[in-house]
């Protein structure tokens, strides 16, 4: 997790980065980033879905045999969480985002089995201003891919940023 230090100085999981911050301006419609490269472990995957999402094909391996899926996979839940580690670790804190009102389109395409590779493709679909000047809104496409180039997550994020200079609204 990061937190604001002091101008353009960040702590990052207990190490410090200075970084040039994206203001809302700065963020162009139709702009793409790829980035992450995150391996899912499955005793974690298990462990995610024990607490938050016990449904039997996310923690027994024999029952997920069984099920649809024809072996364990990931709780969606648990995707969505690696997703938000990816962009935060690789986009967020390099930006002036002050956090998201939500997400839409929510939807998960494949399953994510132990062993995958996770990377995240974002593309800025539009930006609008929001709160009375001082912010901006980005909505922003996000597709999580695993090593094959297979979707297994998409949404479209909600996400507030800083203005450089606030508007007269």
């Amino acid at each position: 997790m990061w937190i604001a230090a002091r101008a353009n100085t960040y702590v990052d999981r207990g190490r410090e980065r200075n970084v040039t911050r994206e203001f809302f301006e700065d963020v162009a419609v139709g702009e793409t980033r790829e980035f992450g490269d995150r391996t899912v472990d499955r005793e974690e995957m298990i462990e995610f879905a024990e607490q938050f999402d016990p449904q039997p094909f996310h923690v027994d391996e024999a029952a997920a045999e069984q099920s649809m899926f024809g072996g364990l996979i990931a709780s969606g839940w648990h995707t969505a969480a690696m997703t938000m580690g990816l962009l935060v670790d690789n986009l967020m804190v390099e930006s002036a985002a002050t956090g998201a009102i939500g997400v839409d389109d929510l939807r998960w395409e494949n399953p994510v089995r132990p062993g995958d590779t996770l990377s995240v493709r974002t593309e800025v679909l539009d930006k609008e201003p929001w709160g009375g000047g001082s912010l901006g809104l980005v909505r922003s496409g996000t597709t999580t891919l695993n090593q094959d180039d297979d979707t297994v997550m998409s949404m479209v994020g909600l996400v507030l940023y800083e203005r450089r200079e606030p508007a007269d609204e």
